[in-house]
């Protein structure tokens, strides 16, 4: 695994700043929201993470690479993420299960990266004033840094993108895993029975989380994100899962009034990040923009319906407005943090979802058990 050689690129802000530092990956021009992300591990599952689409992420964590790339890890089988900045590029992988490097990845993905650079003078630029256009350039001369500014400006902004079509799948397919998630001793874990059909919408679904639906006894078929409600509920199953995803919600159109139908049938339905906000806009309630979202492995959340604190992964812009929710419907999950909305369920119907990740790729295990109280609902639904 040979490290390949640099050259001279730059990150362009709308607001006209610009960070100059090394460039890694694929030789070319990109541009985005730029977001960062608090995670110290895991950057080969956010690359890979679908929902990153048209978005350059800075990774706060001053050293990426470490470990290289591994196929097992992939969240998606193609990079969505516009760009990716980091401090500092580890010039050697060092992990058994490595397969390649950091930036060969990137390169043959055709995403730019840049290092060497201040992240965290970047990052409290977009905490304070909020996540903002930019590109990542090669085009470094005094002359062509203000042309890039200019493009980065005529750029469209993330609210009303719906970025959802780059992402979601082509056609229907059955899920099957090719392997089982090991155990610390290297055993396979036995393949557990599968009891209820579920029906996953794909807005850009996370590898992990179709692995989790599977270990708790479900058999998954994935949808494109367009497909009528009355075409997935003639597919006969148990029960609907809405992924996460890219873009701004109230975008999504087509996936709220589907959404919708899929309420109206009685079955439990379950949605994770893009898709609770397109389970809380179907159910009347509005959403927000954050102003630099929420992007790590370290977000407090409480369930109040234990009372428990769990530490969550995070990835999202968007927010559904709790003071806009219909009667019948209650907020589950409050983050605290900024007591932003992370959950809601419809009283007396199995239909939740929530804002983080509980798939954990990457980050803490602390949320899997909402996959178990879909299993649960599923079986009340039989």
């Amino acid at each position: 695994m040979s490290t390949p050689a640099k050259w001279s690129v730059a990150l362009v802000l709308e607001n006209g700043q610009v960070f100059r530092g090394e460039g890694f990956g694929a030789r070319v021009e990109s541009i985005g929201e730029v977001v960062f992300n608090t995670s110290i591990t895991g950057y080969q599952e956010i690359i890979s993470d679908p929902s990153y689409c048209g978005q350059i992420v800075v990774m706060t964590a001053t050293q990426i690479g470490n470990v290289g790339i591994n196929r097992d890890d992939l969240e998606a089988r193609k990079v969505a993420c516009a760009g990716f900045a980091i401090r500092e590029l580890s010039p050697i992988p060092s992990s058994w299960r490595a397969e390649d490097t950091l930036a060969a990845w990137l390169a043959q993905s055709g995403v730019p990266g840049i290092d060497c650079i201040d992240t965290r003078a970047l990052t409290r630029v977009l905490r304070d004033q909020g996540a903002m256009r930019g590109a990542i350039t090669p085009h470094v001369a005094p002359g062509e840094i203000e042309s890039v500014l200019g493009r980065v400006r005529q750029s469209p902004k993330m609210d009303g993108l719906d970025l959802v079509p780059r992402v979601t799948t082509a056609a229907t397919y059955e899920w099957n895993a090719e392997t089982w998630r090991a155990k610390d001793d290297g055993r396979a874990l036995p393949t557990p029975p599968i009891g209820h059909h579920v029906v996953a919408y794909d807005f850009g679904i996370k590898e992990n989380i179709l692995r989790q639906l599977r270990d708790v006894g479900c058999r998954v078929t994935v949808v494109p994100a367009s497909m009528p409600a009355r075409e997935a509920l003639a597919l006969g199953a148990d029960g609907f899962f809405l992924s996460n995803g890219p873009g701004d919600p109230a975008a999504v159109t087509y996936g709220v009034q589907a959404t919708k139908e899929l309420i109206a049938s009685g079955k439990p339905v379950f949605g994770i990040c893009l898709g609770h906000q397109i389970l809380g806009l179907a159910l009347g309630a509005r959403t927000l923009k954050l102003p630099f979202g929420h992007h790590g492995g370290n977000h407090p959340v409480l369930d109040k319906t234990t009372g428990k604190v769990e530490i969550t992964s995070q990835n999202h812009g968007f927010v559904v407005d709790p003071s806009t929710l219909p009667s019948g419907v209650h907020v589950t999950h409050e983050n605290l943090f900024d007591h932003s909305n992370e959950g809601i369920a419809v009283e007396g119907k199995p239909i939740f979802s929530v804002q983080y990740h509980p798939e954990a790729s990457p980050g803490p295990h602390d949320a899997t058990y909402l996959f178990a109280r879909f299993r649960d609902a599923l079986a009340r639904g039989k």
